[in-house]
């Protein structure tokens, strides 16, 4: 049985969301649990010792006290930025300015882009992360990178041509006409070809014009299956600058809204500075907001309310923010979510946290029945934790009482020391 695998060890799965469910009545966890993956898919998922006995011929990765997980989804990441993260000392826009754009205009060489798509989902992969939703750049060669570097890898991904036509320098920007027909274009190529998902993408408001963004509405109408990642009220001189740009508009989001950039499969960064009338639509509307916390906190933007957007019950995803975030880590994603939350006021039990870098991230890309969790017709995107992988981890881990004192050390301190294995569509990754 070739390709039949049966994976050993301790299994975390979510049959609910632990926001809006109790914790044990939210996530199984098996002591001594077994996934059965059959070409690429999870087939079962359960007790060792009852998958062992029904598959003997299956090829056995014993992982012993190894957890294992459905694999990381990061859910808004800028892959171009890959070679500049953790540039010291700058606000958004003149970080923009000095770090992004410069290194962004690299991207126009298709050598470049191959060899930065390759090194990020290299870091990424080696960080647990087997799903990742990036811009690219202007340039169509790195929407091609990167997709190119995702299919050798049977890797799921989401991607577009990130579109700037003012308020970026020469080499960075493009129109309205080229920004739709280059988007269409590549759209055609790449959307469901594989395991690839096409954005739509807009940087964010201010650096297109209302031609661009009524062009790129236009696109997401003809093709509604796709997402439409952007950025949303990440700070509050950003904001300010929203405003000049579009004296009329109600707020920020109402940029996106009146040119048709505003509806389901809408992937919004950041959102932390939201008005009541921004909240209510889109909670009304259930577009998700992406939660960055390593870019929020070292950038200075501000503290995402996680605790009443999900009370209020909207669609919300973690991700790294890559290179704005800080580290091309979920584990560090979700230590500084809980960080965050306990700047307001809310701590983040480790089943939220983990639910929201797995499940939570699958259902903002609207992928909550592919990825993102252990259950049978799943593709096979795992990722195995050592929980004792560094002698800190480890002395506090000795403690544990439960899977959760368990694995809270492991979030809170964990690199990619902690990584075990990665496992993208049911093959492990070297």
């Amino acid at each position: 049985m070739e390709n039949t695998k049966l994976l050993l060890g301790q299994t975390l799965s979510f049959q609910n969301d632990p926001f809006h469910a109790a914790i044990d009545e939210a996530c199984i966890f098996e002591r001594r649990g077994a996934v059965l993956i059959e070409n690429g898919i999870i087939t079962d998922v359960g007790p060792a010792d009852r998958l062992v006995g029904a598959n003997p011929q299956a090829q056995i990765s014993d992982y012993g006290d190894g957890l294992i997980t459905a694999g990381f989804i990061d859910a808004h990441a800028h892959y171009p930025q890959t070679a500049i993260i953790a540039s010291w000392g700058k606000r958004l826009i003149d970080w923009l300015n000095t770090y992004t754009f410069p290194e962004e205009t690299r991207f126009d060489d298709s050598a470049y882009a191959a060899d930065i798509a390759s090194r990020y989902l290299d870091l990424t992969a080696a960080n647990g992360t087997t799903t990742v939703a990036s811009f690219c750049t202007i340039h169509p060669a790195s929407v091609d990178a990167l997709f190119s570097a995702a299919a050798t890898r049977d890797m799921r991904i989401v991607a577009g041509k990130t579109c700037m036509d003012r308020n970026a320098p020469d080499g960075l920007r493009d129109t309205a006409k080229t920004a739709y027909d280059d988007s269409a274009a590549l759209l055609t190529k790449w959307h469901g070809r594989g395991r690839a998902s096409y954005a739509i993408t807009p940087r964010f408001s201010p650096t297109s014009t209302p031609e661009q963004l009524e062009a790129l509405g236009t696109l997401w109408a003809e093709h509604p299956d796709c997402l439409m990642q952007t950025h949303l009220s990440e700070q509050l001189d950003e904001i300010e600058w929203v405003a000049q740009l579009f004296p009329a508009a109600r707020d920020y989001l109402d940029t996106y809204e009146q040119f048709g950039l505003l509806g389901q499969g809408g992937l919004f960064g950041h959102a932390i500075h939201l008005t009541d009338r921004e909240r209510d639509r889109l909670r009304e509307v259930d577009a998700a907001l992406i939660h960055c916390p390593t870019s929020n906190t070292f950038i200075g933007s501000g503290l995402f309310d996680m605790n009443g957007l999900m009370a209020a019950g909207h669609r919300i995803g973690l991700a790294t923010d890559t290179g704005g975030g800080s580290s091309f880590s979920m584990l560090r994603t979700m230590a500084a979510a809980y960080e965050v939350g306990q700047l307001k006021g809310t701590a983040l039990h480790p089943a939220q946290l983990y639910w929201l870098a797995t499940a939570g991230s699958a259902r903002a890309l609207r992928m909550q029945d592919k990825i993102g969790n252990l259950a049978v017709g799943y593709e096979a995107d795992l990722v195995v934790l050592n929980l004792a992988s560094t002698p800190a981890i480890i002395q506090r881990a000795a403690r544990a009482e439960d899977i959760w004192q368990s694995l809270f050390p492991t979030i809170m301190m964990g690199d990619d020391r902690a990584i075990t294995a990665t496992w993208i569509n049911g093959t492990k990754q070297s």
